[in-house]
């Protein structure tokens, strides 16, 4: 008797045993996708920037998700003042080399850090239908018009100037054309996309900007007079990562893809000349 009910334990103990094994097992939880934490890339440029550097922040994100890429764009004199002044920043591209030296002396960047990225020409814009009847350079001395121009510490205001000392030593020009042209500046802009709205908006007669400035919807909203190269300026851009940058590699990655290939061809498509 006790053999039997031992055998029948074993038998429905093995029954347990074969009904479990073919139980469909749990559903197992699926596995969510991990999405990269949200990074903001705080990159600051001179306003000549504004259009080509736009796109290249937009194809940026688009290969780097969870990444913004927030813009601030202004003359490089008054950008490099606010990040010496301590702002948050993690890309600078300045104007010119000066005001990248300024940021380099205050600290927040190293000094062979910087790399130019980029080149620039000045030309003079009318408005489109030019009221004053400029039809050269010369014409800038011409009594009665009213001339803008970028602050002379605004690296194209600086540019300007170099361009009328040349000016001034060409044979060409009439005795006293600088003085002349100066004395007919009505305001001095602290950007250069200011020198453009003016002269776009017929409030001056003339004014001096870049090349890359005369390109896109801008160049159907004025007239423009050619800067020869022996007179021109060539500006050099540079840009370089903060020192104390909160994303330095992501900093990195972002002046590497302003300087491959495919950026190059974005800034050369808004007027900008090879570094």
């Amino acid at each position: 008797m006790i053999k039997k009910g031992y055998w029948i334990v074993a038998f429905l103990l093995s029954v347990a045993l074969v009904v479990g094994a073919c139980a469909p097992a749990a559903p197992q939880a699926t596995p969510q996708p991990t999405q990269p934490p949200a990074v903001t890339l705080n990159v600051w440029a001179a306003a000549s920037l504004n259009a080509p550097f736009t796109e290249l922040a937009q194809t940026f994100e688009a290969a780097h998700p969870g990444v913004t890429v927030t813009l601030n764009f202004g003359g490089s004199q008054q950008l490099a003042q606010q990040i010496n002044e301590g702002a948050p920043v993690d890309v600078f591209a300045s104007a010119n080399r000066k005001q990248m030296d300024v940021v380099v002396e205050g600290g927040r960047i190293a000094a062979d850090n910087p790399v130019n990225f980029v080149t620039n020409r000045l030309v003079v814009v009318l408005p489109a239908d030019n009221p004053a009847g400029l039809n050269s350079l010369k014409d800038l001395a011409m009594p009665g018009l009213k001339l803008v121009l970028a602050a002379a510490e605004v690296p194209v205001g600086a540019y300007s100037l170099a361009f009328l000392d040349k000016a001034a030593q060409d044979a060409a020009f009439p005795p006293g054309f600088k003085e002349a042209a100066l004395a007919n500046v009505v305001s001095y802009e602290q950007n250069v996309k200011s020198v453009l709205q003016k002269v776009a908006l017929g409030e001056a007669d003339a004014g001096i900007v870049y090349s890359s400035d005369v390109s896109g919807a801008d160049a159907a909203r004025v007239s423009q007079v050619d800067i020869p190269d022996a007179l021109n300026i060539i500006a050099s851009y540079p840009i370089a990562p903060l020192a104390d940058s909160a994303h330095p590699e992501l900093a990195k990655q972002f002046i590497a893809w302003v300087l491959s290939s495919e950026g190059q061809a974005v800034l050369a498509r808004y007027g900008f000349g090879a570094p």
